[in-house]
Order: structure tokens, then sequence, then C-alpha cells
């Protein structure tokens, strides 16, 4: 066991939104005990190889993760695009449901599925810059850029909020 310069932090936040990603479509779809478990399984599997995959080298996972990040956020702006352009007609008066109204605190009058795309595409683009910086990173070394506070705010720096998004994420000689 050994420090790990504060990344759990925001790996843990990651997992944790993922999980709404998850809970809140399992709502809308309500799928029945067939999926579930086939989601499930496939949960299993992926868990079970990405765990030896990282315990191999971490620094290759981040980089797959942003890169399944990029797709994630690609595939929300077409379903986007799709639904203003009236390609998903069921999903034209669909309402956000509770849990993600909750989670995401969404207004009165922003809860629509386009809506909701919206906050979990912008959810995407953040964690595709997390895997990519922490992709950039040797984890041995380098703190947790996301989890730090800076002093020197004449230039950017990374944040856990949306300003100063990086979709490549940031270099090592950026956040040191």
């Amino acid at each position: 066991m050994k420090r790990d310069n504060g990344w759990i932090e925001t790996l843990l936040e990651e997992a944790h939104n993922e999980r709404m990603h998850l809970l809140t479509f399992l709502k809308l779809a309500k799928p029945g005990w067939f999926m579930r478990l086939m989601v499930i399984g496939a949960q299993g599997v992926f868990f079970n190889g990405f765990f030896l995959a990282y315990l191999i080298s971490p620094r290759i996972c981040h980089r797959f993760v942003g890169y399944l990040e990029e797709e994630a956020v690609i595939t929300y702006t077409r379903a986007i695009q799709d639904l203003e352009h009236g390609k998903l007609p069921k999903w034209q008066t669909l309402q956000s449901p509770d849990i993600a109204i909750k989670y995401w605190k969404m207004p009165e009058g922003r809860r629509s599925m386009r809506d909701l795309l919206l906050y979990v595409r912008a959810d995407e683009a953040k964690h595709r810059e997390v895997n990519h910086t922490f992709g950039n990173l040797v984890p041995e070394e380098d703190p947790n850029p996301f989890a730090g506070r800076y002093s020197d705010t004449s230039k950017l720096q990374p944040s856990k909020g949306l300003m100063n998004l990086k979709p490549i994420g940031w270099e090592r000689k950026d956040v040191l």
C-alpha cells in the first residue's frame, strides 16, 4: 500500500458519475431480467480484464478509457443531432427521470431528453479529459492535477469543472 498522489478521489468521482449515467438510462429503458443479466455479465468480464490490464499498465488503461469517452461524446452528439432533426420521435416528449433531475439539479423547463443528453455529454467530455491527462502522467510520481489548487492564475489549469477543458488531456509539463 502506498500513497496515490490524490488520484483515487477523482477516479471515485468518475465512477460515481458513470454509475449515475447507467442508473439514469436503466430508468429510461426499463430492461427486463435477461438484459440486466447480460449487463452484469458484460461488466463482470470487462472488470476482470481491465483490472489485469491496469496492473500491467495504468497509463495505457487511462488512454484506452479516454478514447472510449471520446466515442461516447461523439455518440451523444449524434443522438442530440438526431433528436433535433426529428429522427427520434419517441424522445421528443420524453422527460428526464427523477434520478437524473436530482443528480444534475436540472431546473424546471430544462428536463427534456435533449437536456439530459447535454448533461451526460458534458460529463463524458470531462471523463475524456481526465483519463487522457492520467494517461499523460506517471502514476507513481505525479500528483492528481484535478485535486490541486493553483496559485498561479495567469495560465490555464485543470479543474473539476468544464472550464479549461482539454480534449486530449493535460501534458505533464503543463501540470507539474
